[in-house]
């Protein structure tokens, strides 16, 4: 491709929304341009670097033993109905009528399509497992669409579905769908973490992110630097704490007291009027929980010193989501704020427990009486009560795998494997019949790469402050022939005959030459834009020498123009 024959609209300036490098630069690289709110055009080059991830992709998904498939972006808002997720997805799914008044969303995500289509379609355990695959636009109604492709509205995506007549099947896809990940990633030339995670409104028993570790991800990934853990704060798990309680530390007997704390609200007051650590108390956080048909004041209960993790709180309680809740919905529930345990609370109050705190003795907590709390508590002796994972892990927190310390990093979550389990087909009454002719419903797992957006996640980790520098498997192309003059005749020559001759190498090259751009111009094009190689014919023409230059180190290198296509071709090999 010659630079003179294809649209590639650079520009100096930064759009004033674009805080990424990776929108920055696609923007000012003329890879995409915006057509309105967390929508975005592809233009020529990022149209191919597209296509390249997308052809990987499917390389991978074909070798799995995937098949593929094409859905309508358009669904009928039946499909929703009937798998309950017309509920539960909120505001994001974007719904519309047809001038019959038929009511449509356009898909997010597509497994009650697949359901459909695979339901009585496939009767019986001899024709599983299946997998279907398709790499389809989607739309979701971000409320805050921002960061460019990391967070559009529309956007491609890979997403897979397999259906299976046993728990068994299903775990032996998953670990394969997760292999064909690894290699997906690892071809982009991605550094990359696989991490346990929450499985949010797709829901099912279990799943696992692949993140690119990125400075700028918007996700906080728990990991271990001794061994291959690695989660979602959504998900992190740490090991127990052992925190001894304030009465052994100080020989005094465990019984449990009610204790005079006027005006003390806080953990950290409490704990100072007590002479105790935060860590020997119980921490109350106050949310309303929002249902379909309802709202209610729950208390969350924590260790003093821990922070509530609410993805783990929300799921504690199987809410939608979770509000901050008033002053006066506080009171018109019962309680005392700042004054809040889990002793003696009104009976109609929704409470979970930390399971880390399970049956601990000797702590502090509200007494659920203004000015009061209690010390010495036993936990054990709760009936009833609710325990879960409720805390945010932190740093420096004991990792449970091999007891290393966990530590924090930034990633931009890429794929995401999910096992569904029956949760779809059960809604959706697809169902086939198993060896003793009983009809049951197909195990299900889905699987889901964000195409579009690992355009933007390979720049977020490769970029410098000139701009993109593509890996090899993801550049638009990989030589740009940079003819200083184009008006000189000898130079143009010369780059055109290295142009052909890369070509028939098979390396995919552009030749920059347009007369009407300076050499430095095109040389801050090449930088913006990120080819990996340039080759620059200009000055040393005349002596029988080219420049190369290493668009990721920005090393020259002076080749004899007789032997440019093969060092570009070994470098390109190694």
């Amino acid at each position: 491709m010659k630079f003179s024959r294809m649209f590639i609209p650079t520009t100096k300036e930064t759009p004033s929304d674009a805080t990424l490098p990776s929108h920055q630069y696609l923007i000012r690289g003329g890879f995409i341009s915006q057509s309105g709110a967390g929508l975005y055009d592809f233009l020529p080059l990022g149209k191919i670097v597209l296509d390249k991830i997308r052809a990987v992709v499917k390389d991978e998904m074909d070798r799995s033993g995937a098949n593929e498939m094409l859905c309508s972006f358009v669904t009928p808002m039946s499909f929703w109905e009937e798998s309950g997720r017309n509920l539960t997805m909120g505001s994001e799914l974007l719904r519309f009528k047809d001038r019959k008044s038929g009511e449509y969303v356009l898909s997010p995500t597509n497994e009650e399509s697949v359901v459909n289509m695979v339901k009585n379609r496939i009767t019986s355990y001899k024709n599983l497992p299946l997998n279907l695959y398709h790499i389809n636009t989607k739309f979701r109604d971000e409320a805050r669409p921002r960061f460019g492709l990391m967070r559009g509205r529309e956007f491609l995506m890979k997403d897979a579905y397999s259906f299976h007549a046993s728990q068994e099947c299903l775990i032996k896809e998953f670990k394969n769908m997760e292999e064909a990940y690894k290699r997906v990633y690892t071809r982009l030339g991605l550094d990359f973490r696989i991490v346990d995670a929450d499985s949010g409104a797709i829901g099912g028993s279990g799943s696992k992110e692949f993140m690119v570790l990125a400075n700028s991800g918007e996700d906080t990934i728990v990991i271990c630097p001794d061994c291959d853990y690695g989660a979602n704060i959504e998900a992190a798990i740490r090991a127990k704490k052992i925190v001894p309680n304030w009465q052994e530390t100080t020989n005094t007997p465990i019984a449990q007291e009610k204790v005079l704390t006027q005006g003390m609200k806080t953990i950290e007051e409490v704990s100072n009027f007590l002479s105790t650590s935060q860590a020997q108390s119980i921490k109350a956080v106050m949310k309303k929980a929002v249902y379909e048909d309802k709202t209610e004041v729950v208390v969350f209960f924590v260790r003093g010193n821990d922070e509530l993790e609410e993805t783990k709180a929300c799921n504690a309680v199987d809410a939608l989501e979770l509000v901050d809740v008033s002053e006066e919905e506080i009171k018109e529930a019962g309680l005392v704020a700042g004054y809040c345990g889990p002793f003696g609370l009104p009976e109609a109050v929704t409470f979970v427990i930390d399971e880390e705190l399970k049956d601990e003795v000797g702590l502090v907590c509200g007494a659920n009486e203004e000015d009061y709390h209690f010390t010495g508590t036993d936990l054990s002796t709760l009936k009833d009560a609710k325990y879960f994972d409720l805390v945010a892990v932190q740093e420096g927190d004991t990792c449970s795998c091999c007891g290393g310390k966990l530590e924090y990093t930034k990633g931009i979550e890429a794929g995401h494997i999910f096992q569904l389990g029956s949760k779809y087909s059960s809604a959706m009454d697809a169902t086939f019949l198993d060896e003793n002719g009983k009809a049951k419903p197909f195990e299900m797992g889905c699987y889901g790469i964000g195409v579009s957006r690992l355009v933007a996640a390979v720049i977020e980790q490769n970029h410098d402050d000139k701009g993109a520098i593509w890996t090899k498997e993801t550049a638009p192309f990989l030589v740009d022939v940079i003819v200083s003059n184009a008006k000189k005749d000898e130079e143009l020559e010369a780059g055109l005959k290295i142009y052909e001759d890369l070509k028939a190498l098979g390396i995919e090259t552009i030749i920059d030459d347009r007369t009407k751009e300076r050499f430095g111009f095109k040389m801050s094009d090449f930088e913006l834009i990120g080819f990996p190689y340039a080759v620059v014919v200009g000055k040393r023409l005349s002596e029988g020498f080219v420049e190369i230059i290493d668009r990721k180190t920005l090393e020259k290198e002076d080749v004899e123009v007789s032997r440019v296509t093969q060092v570009l071709f070994e470098k390109l090999k190694a």
